[in-house]
This record gives C-alpha cells, structure tokens and sequence, in this order.
C-alpha cells in the first residue's frame, strides 16, 4: 500500500485525511506536519482509523513512497527537493512556486535524476485535459478570470501594497490585470489555479489573468479561454469556498483526493 507523508495540515491536507480515514482511497497515511501545532492537534482529533506520526521532513521522506504538498508556496522550496531526493514523488499543491523559474528547472531536474514523479492536482478549475491536447499544437492565448467575494481576497501580498481597500468594494470590481507570474506572487493564497495553466499551456509569461473582486458572490468563481490551432475552449466554475478556508475552493481538496485516487488506480481516464 502507498505510504504517503502530508505537508500542511489545514483545509486540504485535513481533507486528504478524512477521505482516506473514511476509506476512499486505498492508502496510507504514514506522517504528517505543520508548524502550527493546533492544526495538527485538530486534525489528529478528527480522524477515527488513522493514527498518523508527526515527524519533521528529515525523518518523514525516509519511509514514504509520495510526499503531499499542502502549506505554502515557501513549502515548496523547503520540502519538495528534499523529498526527491530520498526518491519519493510529490503532490504539489501551492503550484504558483514554479513562477520561479530557477525552482521550477530544479525541482524537475532533481525529479529526472532519481525517477521521481511530479504531480500537479487540476485544483479549483476545469478543461485542463483540453487545454493539454491543445498544446500539442499551436496556442493563440489563455485567459484565466477569477472571482470572488472581498473577504476571499484579504491578506494577499497586491491588495496589501496597493492598500485596497475591501470593504470599500460594493460593486464589482477588477483589482488586478497581469501574467500568470504576476498573479501568482501578489495572491499566492488565491489563483494557483494560473500557475496550473500556465504549465499546462503556453508558460507563466503569456498567460493572462483578470482578478475580480465581488461582493455580490456567494461563490468563487473561474472562467478560462483558451483560443489555439485547435479552435477555441471556455470552462467555468462556480466553486463553493472552502467551510474552513474562503480563500480556498472546496473543488481544491477534491482535486487532491482525486489525484490520489488516480495514482492508485490502474484505470486512467482523461488525457
């Protein structure tokens, strides 16, 4: 059976856990971490069958086969390589790290040299298998616009320099136009999803995204063109917020189960 390690014990890793604690994945929780010791206490009271270790990262990538990324984008850089390096493949969920260049390249190098996997769960959007077989061809353009109410868009690096004022929106409005690679520094909490895209199509430079603030939304909201040699793609998603994490969808944890769910299964469906 997978023996996993899981990274971040907020909102997805708890829900990683749940599902697995209920049963739905056939695998093992082997060790967790945070460095917030009540969101490992609260996720340790939570589950009933799993009795996870708590083990820092030195000790964990030891004895797992998959280390599970779900802290922050700082995480990234402290975690991933490390766990490569002791021959385990990862799940990366704060994807917008790989907006540094330099991360990505090695990350990826260090992944070839041991024969590592690197998997990137689709998130809180849809299309992503069109958006590959697209790029198998020419790509004109992506366009990744995301809404979501204010409260969704508090702490985030751009509304901070900017000094916007949220609570002042009562009307929908743009706070934020620019590249993927913009985006996803000044919200790392928010539209990894561009990261995602980005990878998946035609890099972090060419990708463009559109952030709306909404205070008319109950729901976080992404929309994505993609125009190409192929014809043209739309999808859009009306995401739930997460119950523990508004600036989080609640499509983001499933995205994650199901990926696990794909790793174990010797079905594959979707390109």
């Amino acid at each position: 059976m997978l023996k996993i390690g899981i990274v971040g014990c907020g909102t997805i890793g708890t829900g990683i856990c749940k599902a697995i604690d209920d049963g739905l994945i056939e695998t093992e929780v082997y060790a967790i971490y945070d460095r917030n010791a009540e969101n490992i206490e609260r996720l340790l009271t939570s589950l009933v069958n799993l009795r996870p270790a708590v083990m820092e990262i030195e000790e964990m990538v030891k004895h797992i086969d998959l280390l599970v990324e779900c802290a922050s984008q700082g995480a990234v850089y402290e975690v991933v390589p490390a766990a490569l390096h002791a021959g385990c493949d990862v799940m990366i969920m704060s994807v917008g790290a790989f907006a540094d260049e330099k991360l990505f390249k090695t990350i990826y190098s260090i992944a070839k040299e041991m024969d590592c996997k690197i998997y990137l769960p689709s998130g809180a959007i849809a299309g992503l298998d069109g958006l590959k077989s697209a790029a198998s061809e020419q790509i004109y353009s992506v366009t990744l616009t995301t809404q979501k109410p204010p409260a969704g868009l508090a702490g985030a690096p751009f509304v901070i320099q900017n000094n916007i004022d949220l609570e002042e929106i009562k009307s929908r409005t743009v706070i934020f136009e620019g590249t993927a690679s913009e985006a996803v520094k000044g919200f790392p909490a928010n539209v990894n999803v561009a990261a995602t895209l980005s990878l998946a199509g035609i890099g972090f430079e060419k990708t463009k995204v559109r952030i709306v603030a909404n205070p008319a939304l109950c729901r976080n909201i992404h929309e994505i063109t993609v125009e190409g040699s192929f014809g043209k793609l739309t999808s859009k998603v009306e995401n739930v917020p997460s119950p523990t994490n508004p600036k989080s969808s609640f499509l983001a944890s499933l995205s994650a189960i199901a990926t696990l769910k794909r790793i174990t299964d010797p079905l594959q469906v979707g390109t």
